[in-house]
């Protein structure tokens, strides 16, 4: 009997510590988290505009305006079509008719532009550095993270024109072009003639 009475407190304290460490381990799961113990990881969401809201291809499927292109994305236009894809607040890729590239970015601030056939222009934000090249191995260079910036660049072959964003190389003089050029020393020597018409003519002289 007394060997019962010596074991019965030491039962209830058991159970009271017992009773305390469950209620301390639900209290502490039930507080809320510190936002700013969690780290912040912005995502970026990239969003196709095509032409007409005419569908292109992105990886073999067809996608329209409003689709969301994922990094890694195989993206193809037609001959009357031209798309835009918007990175947020890492810039834009433009898109050329008959372009097919692959795109990657990521949210540490990288964008590339991989063009296969045709031609792109990359505009990339500050914090931004974004690059462009061909399958070929060609490189448009990268720009500034400090300053952004606009990158063009054109497969091999690929025919510059209105609707392709790349510039074409003009040549003659201050990048005008062979026919401007000519117009213009055309022009100059006229002007530097016409003196000599008047005073040779003698239709043209006093009487």
């Amino acid at each position: 009997m007394n060997q019962k009475r010596r074991n019965g407190p030491r039962a209830i304290a058991a159970l009271l510590l017992f009773s305390i460490v469950q209620i301390s381990l639900q209290v502490g799961l039930a507080e809320p988290i510190n936002a700013t113990d969690a780290p912040v990881v912005q995502q970026i969401v990239a969003r196709l505009t095509t032409s007409n809201n005419q569908p292109i291809t992105v990886n073999g499927l067809g996608a329209n305006t409003g689709a969301s292109i994922l990094t890694g994305a195989t993206i193809e236009t037609g001959a009357d079509q031209s798309a835009t894809v918007n990175l947020g607040s890492l810039g834009s890729v433009d898109i050329a008719p008959n372009t097919k590239l692959v795109l990657t970015y990521d949210d540490q601030g990288n964008v590339k532009v991989l063009v296969i056939t045709g031609c792109a222009v990359l505009t990339a934000k500050k914090k931004t550095t974004g690059e462009v090249a061909t399958e070929q191995g060609g490189s448009g260079g990268k720009t500034d993270p400090a300053a952004g910036g606009v990158l063009r660049i054109c497969s091999p072959g690929a025919v510059a024109g209105p609707a392709n964003p790349a510039p074409a190389t003009h040549g003659g003089l201050f990048g005008l072009g062979t026919a401007a050029t000519v117009a213009i020393f055309s022009g100059i020597g006229a002007a530097a003639l016409t003196p000599l018409f008047f005073q040779d003519n003698p239709s043209g002289a006093n009487p």
